[in-house]
């Protein structure tokens, strides 16, 4: 018998063959380690440096078969569909258009490039790199602000001194925005004023015992 699980849930397969629902706490994972911030040579200045923790890039076929897992749909009609959405993806987005990834967002291609004067001096060469621009829906933005976040702290050597339930402001950043702003994506002020994006459009895991900060 198949079931979809709910949300905040896993489907998990007894030695009997009967499927279970077990109720799972997701956390966004986030390390914090201690290392050496100073840009002076022989100086050192420690500081906990924040970054979000990646357990492995999952293969595609992983995420099929999770998928086939809660539709009831097999894994090679949802692999089929998989592989033509995709090149329809490709397609339509290397056309110029901004096309949806239903229950994720919107992607587009655009550029960077620098800005010229003159129309005489307008060639490919301005182009500086070829971007691609991920655009997440509503849900996906819901879901990564009502998502809590695990913070584990590590020392210079590598040894775990704390580990937090952090309470942030839960803000989501929208890279659209940004691309609005210059097209620098990284945070940082743009050297260049004369260089953009060149657009036109302006367009887990389980985490016990942490503490509540």
């Amino acid at each position: 018998m198949w079931f979809r699980p709910h949300k905040g849930e896993r489907i998990t397969i007894r030695e009997d063959g009967q499927k279970v629902r077990e109720r799972v706490t997701i956390m966004i994972q986030i390390k914090a380690k201690q290392q050496n911030v100073s840009f002076e040579k022989n100086v050192e200045k420690l500081a906990y440096v924040l970054s979000a923790h990646l357990y492995n890039t999952l293969d595609a076929s992983k995420v099929i078969e999770e998928a086939a897992k809660r539709s009831g749909i097999s894994v090679g009609v949802i692999k089929a569909a998989w592989d033509a959405a995709g090149e329809v993806i490709r397609t339509w987005a290397t056309e110029g258009h901004n096309v949806p990834l239903p229950g994720l967002g919107s992607m587009r291609f655009s550029v960077r490039s620098k800005s010229v004067q003159n129309v005489e001096d307008v060639k490919t060469s301005l182009i500086s790199a070829r971007r691609v621009i991920f655009t997440p829906s509503k849900e996906v933005k819901d879901e990564l602000q009502n998502t809590k976040i695990a913070i584990t702290c590590y020392d210079k050597d590598g040894n775990i001194v704390k580990r937090v339930t952090s309470a942030d402001t839960n803000d989501v950043e929208d890279n659209e925005n940004e691309n609005q702003n210059g097209g620098n994506t990284n945070g940082n002020v743009n050297p260049n004023p004369n260089e953009g994006s060149g657009d036109d459009n302006g367009g887990g895991g389980d985490e016990p015992g942490a503490d509540e900060d």
